[in-house]
């Protein structure tokens, strides 16, 4: 007898515990996921005063530019500075995701060494920038460690 009030019990409360609906909507936030093509994951960084988080990609010869830490890019480099606002996490209590997409950055140089920078956003902060400015700002990433 003791084993069905227990078995009832626990069944009673794992079908109430599951049955919450998440009536949280996406409270005007929308996502942006980045397909970044051909380029592979170099790093990334967290601006918590902006509330902004950005992802590096590059091709190869920028992995290979980063790696030895060079003032400018290698011929042939190609990256890209992808930038979200981030914000709560409404499924789990303290964690972060990406969400309205601030910027996409491009930092290329062609075979003969000739740099170019362009960026695509709305905000008029980083238009400002002057181009020496970015690429020095983009060669001061690190590639992230992978076992």
């Amino acid at each position: 007898m003791k084993n069905t009030i227990l078995i009832l019990l626990v069944s009673l409360v794992a079908l109430t515990a599951c049955s919450k609906e998440n009536n949280d909507k996406d409270n005007g936030l929308s996502r942006v996921v980045f397909d970044p093509g051909h380029l592979k994951f170099i790093s990334n960084s967290l601006n918590p005063k902006k509330e902004t988080m950005s992802a590096l990609y590059g091709n190869e010869r920028a992995l290979e530019s980063l790696s030895k830490e060079s003032q400018t890019p290698e011929a042939g480099a190609v990256m890209k500075l992808v930038t979200w606002r981030y914000h709560d996490n409404p499924q789990y209590i303290g964690g972060t995701i990406t969400g309205e997409l601030v910027s996409i950055e491009t930092v290329q140089a062609d075979r003969s060494g000739n740099i170019s920078y362009d960026v695509k956003n709305d905000l008029p902060e980083i238009s400002s920038h002057n181009k020496e400015e970015r690429v020095k700002y983009f060669m001061s990433y690190r590639p992230v460690n992978r076992p």
